[in-house]
């Protein structure tokens, strides 16, 4: 009996192990689109996909974050500027991605521009700061998405959506968590229904990482916009103790954004955002 299991076991193992190192043929062929390129995530897998080979279109807030990237990649790379709050923007950057891409159609869509900040207890927040972040983090996400699906459907590529663990796990008060828990419910309806045509769709959920998505200066400054009669209320104390409580990814140093983007993916194995991208058995 136990000798079964461990067979069976080991055929398991053998089996997922095999999976894992079967990649996408033709990778010199293949167009990502990528959003939020100015820096963190974005600008470090745009760099490795292109290292790859790959035809990487990088969408960049600034042009001084678009030149940047540029200037550290190859002529391959190209960049476009997208304010994904912006439908006139999203649907322009639309325009320049069919242009790129052709019939082929594109290969991989990573949703990644976001922004975190102001986090701190909801008391502290307005509506419009709620409304602030979930204009990047998931109507952003939605928008770039419905107008990239024909391209997208075209190639039988897949959609990446970078969550994150707060998607998971509302580790402090604000927009940013229920942004996040959004954008996973979205990415779970919109698997479904793309499974038919053969797109897969997947989500990342980075943990501690340093990429100048927020730092304790931001939230210092956020303290100061909070009333009066709220800094009375919860108090110097309070204030002192809730950065060190509330976001403990700040004082975890020790993994940085770097070009090898080792996070977490919507099932249980760790991979690298570029995996989910180039492997031929991909979750979806």
């Amino acid at each position: 009996m136990w000798l079964y299991l461990v067979a069976l076991l080991g055929l398991y193992f053998l089996r997922r192990w095999y999976r894992e190192r079967q990649t996408v043929e033709n990778l010199t062929e293949k167009c990502v689109f990528i959003t939020g390129c100015d820096s963190g995530f974005g600008r470090a897998l745009a760099r490795q996909l292109d290292a790859r080979g790959m035809r990487v279109l990088a969408a960049c807030l600034t042009q001084k974050g678009a030149e940047e990237l540029e200037r550290l990649t190859t002529d391959r790379l190209k960049t476009t500027i997208l304010d994904v709050t912006s439908t006139e923007s999203v649907a322009a950057a639309t325009e320049w991605v069919k242009g790129c891409v052709g019939v082929k159609g594109l290969w991989g869509l990573v949703n990644n521009a976001g922004i975190a900040m102001p986090l701190g207890p909801n008391e502290w927040q307005s509506k419009e700061t709620f409304a602030q972040i979930v204009e990047v983090n998931l109507l952003g996400t939605v928008d770039v998405t419905l107008h990239m699906l024909p391209f997208i459907r075209r190639a039988q590529g897949r959609v990446v959506n970078v969550s994150s663990l707060a998607g998971r796990v509302a580790y402090s008060g604000g927009g940013y968590s229920p942004s996040k828990f959004a954008v996973e419910a979205f990415s779970d309806s919109l698997r479904r229904e793309l499974y038919p045509f053969g797109v897969k769709v997947s989500i990342i959920e980075p943990g501690s990482f340093f990429t100048g998505l927020s730092n304790v200066s931001d939230f210092r400054a956020f303290w100061d916009t909070v009333p009066v009669e709220i800094k009375e209320l919860y108090g110097q104390e309070y204030w002192n103790n809730c950065p060190k409580q509330s976001f403990k990814i700040l004082w975890n140093r020790g993994t940085t954004a770097t070009s090898k983007l080792f996070l977490l993916q919507s099932s249980p194995n760790n991979h690298s955002t570029d995996h989910v991208l180039l492997e031929s058995h991909s979750t979806g």
